[in-house]
C-alpha cells in the first residue's frame, strides 16, 4: 500500500494516458451516431453565428466545446439555406414523409446537410468535435480519484479511478457529442463543490458552489432536479451543526437551518447569472421572434401548462435582457414535453413506447461489469450491516443523535446515497426508456462509495492478518478482471454487454437502441465493403480475405450495391456512394447485398405489424452472412434462396 501511495500520481496518469488513447482511437473508428448529427451541428452554428435555433431542447455548453473545436476546420454552414434563413425548418410540410414528421426532428435534415451534403469531410467534423468530450471524461476521472483520496486515502483514491476509467460503458461514451458524459461530470462536479460550502459556507464556497450549480445547468435540463436536492441538504445540514446542550439549543440549530438556506440561495443566485451569460453569448445574434415561433410551434394550446409555457418564453423573448432566459426556460419546458411523450424502444422481447420500470434495473444488471455488480452488492450490504450494529451498540446516546451525527460526519456519502436512490428512481418511473446512457450521473458516486466502503473494510479488518490476507487477495483477483475486461472487449465498447446478458455478440437480444446500436458502424461498413472488394480482385488468395473466404457469397463480384436500411447519424449514401441503395422493410425482396442495422430488425421483428404489411421476418431465423462491428447485419440473398420463397413473407 506504501509503495502505492508513492506511486499515486504515476498510477493515475497511466490510467489517464491509456483511457485517453482508447478514446482517442474509438472515436476515430466510429461514424457518427445518431444523437450527434443534431449535436454537432448544433454547437458550430452557436459559436460561429450566436444563434441557438437548432436543438434549443438541450442547454449549449457541452455543444459549445464542440463547436470550438470546429472553427479552425471552418466547415461550410449553409445559413442561407431555407432551414436556416426563411424559418422553413419550423414548416413541416417542406419535409417528405419519413422521419422529419415533427419539428424536433427536423434538425436532423439541418445536420445532414452541414455534415455530408456541402462538400465537407463528416469523419474530420466528427473526430474533432468529439475531441473535448474526452478531455470532459479524463477530468471527471481525476475528480473521481480526488474526492476519494480526500474521503478514504490515497489507494483507495486510485481504486475509484480505475473503477470508472476501465468501465467499457464509460469507454463508449467518453467521445460521443451528447450530453450524457457531460451531466455525469458536472452533476458530479456540482457536489463536490456543494460539500465544501456545506462544511465551510464562505463567500469564495459559495460562490464556487453557485457557479458549478449553474454549469450543471448548462449540461442537461436533468440538473434541474439538483434545486430541491442541494436545498434540502443545506437546510438539513444547517439544522445538524452540532450546539451547546441547553435550554434554547433548538432556536439556534433553527436559526443555522435559515442561514444556510439563505446562503444556498445565494449560490442559487450566482447559478442564474451564469446561466443567463452563457446563453447570451448563445443567442446575441438570434431574433426573438425565432425564440418566439418555436415556443408556439412546440407547445399545445389544448393544454394549460403548454399555454403557460409558450406565453412565458414569448413574453420574455421580446426583452433583450430577458431573452438568454426566454431560450433557457423554452428548453427547460421542451424537455418536459419529450419526457411527457415517450419513445418507442425495444426491450426483452416487446416493442413499445410505454416505459417499463424493468427496463433501468435490467439494462443496469446486463451492462454494467460482473466485478461491479458484485462489488456494489457485498459493500451496500456491508455498509447496511455497519449502520445496523452502529443503531444498536449506541449505549444510552438516543438514536436522533446517532443519525444526526452520522449525517453531519458523513454529509458527502449521505448526499452520494441519497442522489443515487432519487435519480434512480426518477429513471424508473419515467417514461423515457432510451439506454443505459442515463444512468451515467449516478456511476461517479458509486464508484466512490464502492472504493470507500472497501478500503474501509481493510481497515478495520487490520488486527486480523488471515482475514485481511484473503480480502487483499479477492480485491486483487476484482482489480484484474476490471482491467482485462476492457482489454478483452475491444473495441465493443458500446454494445458491451456482461457475461449475463450475452456478452458484445447477443447484447441485442435484451435491448437495443444506443445500449447496442446508436449507428457507430457505418464507417466499419465501408471499410467492410472496400476489403471485399479488394479480396474479389485478389481471388481470395491472400490471408486478409480469411474472413470473407467462408461466406456464401459470390467469389467473382464485387458489390455493385447494397440495400442498407441503417439507424444512426451518419449518411450511407455519403460513405458508400453509388453503392448504396435505401432499402426498408415494407419492401419487396431482391436478390443481391443487404446491410441492415440490428436496432431496425430488432424493432421491426417484434412490433405488432398491421394486416398485410411486409416485414423482415424473412430474415428472422437466417444467420447473418457477416455482422460489421457488432450492429449491422450483412446478408447476401442469391436469386436461387429468393426463389424458394425466403422471401414471400
Amino acid at each position: 500500500m506504501e509503495n502505492l501511495k508513492r506511486l499515486a500520481p504515476q498510477c493515475l496518469a497511466l490510467m489517464m494516458v491509456a483511457f485517453f488513447s482508447v478514446s482517442i482511437l474509438i472515436s476515430y473508428q466510429e461514424s457518427t451516431t445518431m444523437d450527434e448529427k443534431a449535436h454537432i451541428p448544433a454547437g458550430y452554428s452557436y459559436v460561429k453565428y450566436q444563434d441557438m435555433r437548432i436543438n434549443p431542447e438541450h442547454p449549449p455548453m457541452l455543444k459549445d466545446f464542440a463547436g470550438l473545436f470546429l472553427l479552425p476546420l471552418s466547415p461550410l454552414m449553409p445559413k442561407s439555406d431555407p432551414l436556416w434563413e426563411s424559418g422553413d425548418w419550423l414548416d413541416l410540410s417542406k419535409f417528405p414523409e419519413g422521419p422529419a414528421r415533427t419539428w424536433g426532428l427536423a434538425q436532423w435534415a439541418f445536420g445532414d446537410k452541414i455534415l455530408h451534403l456541402n462538400g465537407n469531410d463528416a469523419n474530420l467534423i466528427t473526430f474533432w468535435a468529439r475531441f473535448p468530450f474526452i478531455l470532459v471524461s479524463l477530468l471527471l476521472g481525476f475528480f473521481v480519484y480526488r474526492w476519494t483520496r480526500e474521503l478514504a486515502g490515497t489507494v483507495a483514491g486510485l481504486f475509484a479511478a480505475m473503477l470508472y476509467f476501465f468501465d467499457p460503458n464509460i469507454i463508449a461514451h467518453s467521445h460521443y457529442v451528447t450530453t450524457d458524459i457531460g451531466i455525469a461530470a458536472f452533476i458530479f462536479f456540482s457536489f463536490y463543490f456543494f460539500v465544501r460550502f456545506l462544511k465551510n459556507p464562505s463567500r469564495k464556497n459559495i460562490a464556487w458552489s453557485g457557479i458549478f450549480l449553474g454549469l450543471a445547468q448548462l449540461a442537461k435540463f436533468s440538473a434541474v432536479l439538483l434545486f430541491p436536492i442541494f436545498g434540502m441538504f443545506a437546510v438539513l445540514y444547517g439544522l445538524a451543526i452540532a450546539v451547546e446542550t441547553a435550554p434554547g439549543a433548538w432556536k439556534t440549530r433553527v436559526r443555522n437551518g435559515v442561514l444556510y438556506g439563505l446562503k444556498y440561495m445565494a449560490s442559487v443566485a450566482i447559478c442564474f447569472v451564469a446561466i443567463w451569460i452563457l446563453y447570451f453569448f448563445n443567442t446575441m445574434q438570434m431574433p426573438g421572434e425565432v425564440i418566439a415561433e418555436i415556443a408556439r410551434a412546440q407547445f399545445p394550446n389544448d393544454k394549460a401548462i403548454g399555454r403557460i409555457a409558450e406565453a412565458s418564453v414569448v413574453a420574455m423573448s421580446q426583452s433583450a435582457a430577458l431573452k438568454p432566459l426566454a431560450e433557457y426556460f423554452l428548453g427547460v419546458f421542451m424537455v418536459f414535453a419529450r419526457v411527457a411523450g415517450g419513445n418507442t424502444f425495444y426491450f426483452l422481447g416487446q416493442v413499445s413506447n410505454h416505459a417499463s420500470q424493468w427496463y433501468f434495473p435490467v439494462v443496469f444488471v446486463l451492462k454494467e461489469t460482473i466485478p461491479m455488480l458484485f462489488l456494489i452488492i457485498s459493500t451496500t450490504l456491508y455498509t447496511l450491516f455497519r449502520m445496523a450494529k452502529a443503531l444498536l451498540e449506541r449505549d444510552r446516546t438516543s438514536l436522533w443523535s446517532v443519525v444526526v451525527n452520522s449525517f453531519r460526519e458523513r454529509i458527502a456519502q449521505c448526499m452520494m446515497a441519497f442522489f443515487i436512490l432519487f435519480y434512480s428512481y426518477v429513471s424508473i418511473t419515467g417514461n423515457l426508456n432510451i439506454g443505459y446512457r442515463h444512468l451515467f450521473p449516478i456511476l461517479p458516486f458509486l464508484y466512490v462509495l464502492v472504493a470507500k466502503t472497501v478500503f474501509d473494510i481493510l481497515k478495520r479488518e487490520h488486527d486480523r492478518p488471515t482475514t485481511q490476507r484473503t480480502l487483499r487477495i479477492l480485491l486483487a483477483c476484482a482489480v484484474f478482471s476490471i482491467i482485462a475486461i476492457p482489454v478483452l472487449s475491444y473495441p465493443s465498447y458500446l454494445s458491451y454487454f456482461n457475461a449475463i446478458g450475452g456478452g458484445h455478440k447477443y447484447g441485442y437480444q435484451y435491448v437495443t437502441d444506443s445500449n447496442y446500436d446508436w449507428g457507430q458502424d457505418l464507417r466499419r461498413l465501408r471499410g467492410f465493403v472496400d476489403n471485399y472488394d479488394q479480396c474479389v480482385t485478389d481471388r481470395f488468395e491472400t490471408p486478409f480475405c480469411e474472413p470473407f473466404r467462408s461466406m456464401k457469397t459470390p467469389k467473382d463480384q464485387t458489390i455493385r450495391v447494397i440495400r442498407v436500411d441503417y439507424f444512426g447519424g451518419s449518411n450511407p449514401k455519403w460513405h458508400l456512394g453509388d453503392r448504396y441503395q435505401g432499402w426498408h422493410s415494407h419492401l419487396a425482396p431482391e436478390a443481391g447485398w443487404y446491410a441492415l442495422s440490428i436496432g431496425f430488425l430488432q424493432e421491426n421483428w417484434h412490433k405488432a405489424l398491421d394486416p398485410g404489411e411486409r416485414s423482415y421476418a424473412w430474415l428472422r431465423n437466417r444467420t447473418p452472412d457477416f455482422r460489421v462491428g457488432d450492429s449491422i447485419f450483412v446478408y447476401y440473398i442469391s436469386p436461387e434462396e429468393l426463389l424458394s420463397g425466403s422471401g414471400q413473407r
